[in-house]
């Protein structure tokens, strides 16, 4: 008896210790998912989303304080608009003006310009579409916001063919067809 309960004790020990290799295996595959990690890589994804909306709220309160951008679930990386002039009613980004979608895809672009900028300087914005989309009381608060920018030592460089942002933006490369 004291015979097979030492045995019992060592067979033990070696159960745990390999069940506990088998555990943090069976934890790796749980997290992956896959041979190619397409688990992992959903879950890094959402994680970045994260760190971008957080962003992108930032500059969408500074530039507007009415929307604000949210996941729609944790297992989605779709976005949704929370209307905050509307009882934070939430919104399908299909759901915006043109307008409103301007200034949302500004956010976001400033957003991933700034995360990006942890690991290298970026200091200059181009835009090339979207302006002739808005009315003129969104096209004045995205011209402010465009200013503050500036203002923070960033470059934005805007391409337009809209006489009211040619008044007002005073350093300007004009572009003009010829005939040939």
């Amino acid at each position: 008896d004291a015979e097979n309960n030492r045995l019992f004790a060592k067979y033990k020990d070696e159960y745990e210790a390999k069940r506990s290799v088998a555990t943090d295996w069976n934890t790796l595959n749980v997290m992956f998912g896959s041979a190619k990690g397409e688990k992992l890589m959903r879950l890094a994804q959402g994680y970045t989303l994260e760190i971008l909306l957080d962003v992108a709220n930032i500059h969408l309160k500074e530039i507007t304080g009415r929307y604000k951008l949210a996941r729609i679930s944790d297992k989605s990386l779709g976005i949704k608009v929370i209307d905050l002039d509307m009882l934070s009613e939430s919104r399908s980004v299909h759901s915006l003006s043109g307008g409103e979608t301007f200034l949302v895809s500004l956010a976001l672009s400033l957003a991933l310009s700034s995360i990006s900028s942890n690991r290298m300087s970026v200091e200059s914005l181009f835009i090339d579409e979207g302006f002739g989309a808005l009315d003129s009381t969104t096209l004045k608060t995205a011209m402010y916001a465009l200013e503050r920018l500036q203002s923070q030592g960033r470059q934005i460089g805007v391409i337009s063919h809209l006489g009211e942002m040619l008044e007002q933006i005073p350093v300007k490369i004009v572009v003009q067809k010829q005939n040939s």
